[in-house]
């Protein structure tokens, strides 16, 4: 009979051993996809601070913080051929630190010649590069104050916001007057 306990008790042990492997392998490989899905075709990115108020967060001023700051979907098939145009909002890479990444308005492409505000300067926007800048230009650190960025920092464009729930809705497309100039 101690034989039978033994087996039966045995049984359970390898019964437990299997289903954790089991469960184990689906997580692993439920991870690889996500993984795969986040860097290939799209991601959730949160949004902090003021640079691109009031597109995003426009209302800072609350007590909530980070639980209102707006998330965005970043889709990344436009990288395949770095199909962006003007007014797109980008996330890319910060020029000075590659552990950040920023987002803001892509306002000049390569090849474009741009009317930097409050100066009289003109920028030809040189090939491989684009100028960006957030919405709030009285707290963006952007390129007005770096310059233009390489096409390889960007990591994608927002096209929806995802959170919080009374803003989802497609992230609006849109550049300021008169700054591309018809060189």
């Amino acid at each position: 009979m101690s034989s039978l306990t033994s087996s039966l008790c045995g049984n359970k042990g390898m019964g437990a051993r299997s289903f954790l492997w089991d469960s184990a392998k689906k997580s692993f490989t439920a991870g690889l996809i996500a993984l795969t899905i986040s860097d290939r075709y799209a991601s959730i990115a949160p949004v902090r601070g003021l640079s691109m108020h009031p597109t995003f967060n426009p209302r800072k001023g609350t007590s909530m913080g980070s639980l209102m700051d707006d998330c965005v979907l970043v889709d990344k098939f436009c990288l395949e051929k770095y199909k962006f145009s003007h007014g797109d909002v980008v996330v890319f890479r910060s020029p000075s630190n590659h552990k950040e990444k920023h987002i803001k308005r892509l306002i000049a492409m390569p090849g474009d010649w741009i009317r930097i505000p409050h100066s009289y300067d003109t920028v030809k926007i040189p090939e491989g590069h684009c100028w960006v800048e957030g919405d709030n230009s009285s707290s963006s650190l952007d390129s007005r104050s770096f310059g233009p960025i390489p096409l390889g920092l960007l990591q994608g464009k927002a096209t929806y916001i995802v959170w919080p729930p009374q803003r989802v809705g497609q992230v609006e497309k849109r550049m300021p007057e008169g700054r591309l100039l018809p060189y």
